[in-house]
C-alpha cells in the first residue's frame, strides 16, 4: 500500500524533499556529508535518520554509495515540493510577500497545512504550473514539468531567457530582482572577466557583471 505522506514526520517529509531537490539541480550524487550540511546536523544524525527511511522503504542507500529515493520516497518528495511552492506562490500572489521572503515560511507551513488545504489553494490560485521562482509545481498526481535548462555561469555568448532562480539564498534573490533577472526576462550573455558573467538585460544598453556565487542560481533556455 502506498505511504501517505502526512503519516511521515516532518523529519522524514524534510529528507525525502531534499534528497529529491538535490537532483533537481544538480548531477552530484546525494551523500551522508551534502545532507549534514544542508540541514545543518551531523554526519552521524543523517546516517541514523536515512537508515531508519532506508527501513520504512523512502530512501535506498548502499554503504559509501550515493543516497537515492525510492518510488515511495518520489512520490512523498513531490508531494513536499508541491506544498512548498504553492505556499509560496500563495504568499507572493495573495498576501503581498516579497519573493526573497517567501522559502522560510513556507517551509514551516508545509508541514502544517492539510491536503484539503493545500488543494483548495490550488484551486484558487488557478492550478498554476510554476511558483514565483519560476520551478515547476507537481501536480496533485506527482507529475512535474521537467526543465532542461543552462546555468548563467555555463552559458554561451548570445541570446537567453531565464527560466528559474534558485530560492537558497534570500539575499542572491534580491540582487538578482534589482538587476531585472527574473523568470522570463530576455538578457544577453556578453561575455565573462575574472569577476563574473556580463549581461545585458531586456534589451538595456547598460551591462552588468553576474559574481560566479551569484550566477549558479540562475537558469536560462534559448
Amino acid at each position: 500500500m502506498p505511504i501517505d505522506p502526512q503519516t511521515l514526520s516532518a523529519t522524514a517529509q524534510d529528507y525525502v524533499k531534499i534528497v529529491w531537490g538535490a537532483t533537481e539541480w544538480s548531477d552530484a550524487p546525494v551523500t551522508t556529508k551534502m545532507l549534514a550540511e544542508r540541514l545543518g546536523v551531523s554526519a552521524p544524525t543523517v546516517s541514523e535518520n536515512v537508515r531508519k527511511l532506508a527501513a520504512a522503504g523512502l530512501l535506498d542507500h548502499e554503504p559509501y554509495g550515493a543516497i537515492t529515493l525510492t518510488a515511495d520516497g518520489e512520490r512523498c518528495a513531490l508531494d513536499m515540493v508541491r506544498r512548498h511552492r504553492l505556499i509560496e506562490t500563495f504568499l507572493v500572489t495573495q498576501l503581498g510577500y516579497g519573493w526573497d521572503e517567501v522559502h522560510d515560511e513556507a517551509e514551516v507551513l508545509e508541514h502544517a497545512c492539510s491536503t484539503r488545504m493545500i488543494d483548495a489553494l490550488d484551486r484558487m490560485l488557478g492550478h498554476p504550473t510554476r511558483d514565483p521562482h519560476g520551478d515547476p509545481i507537481p501536480t496533485r498526481s506527482g507529475r512535474i514539468e521537467v526543465l532542461d535548462g543552462t546555468g548563467l555561469d555555463a552559458a554561451d555568448a548570445g541570446q537567453w531567457r531565464v527560466t528559474r532562480l534558485s530560492d537558497a539564498d534570500p539575499a542572491v534573490l534580491r540582487d538578482l530582482s534589482a538587476l531585472g533577472l527574473v523568470p522570463d526576462a530576455t538578457i544577453r550573455v556578453l561575455g565573462r572577466t575574472s569577476e563574473g558573467v556580463q549581461v545585458a538585460v531586456d534589451g538595456e544598453a547598460e551591462t552588468a557583471t553576474i559574481p560566479p556565487a551569484t550566477a549558479v542560481a540562475v537558469w536560462l533556455i534559448r
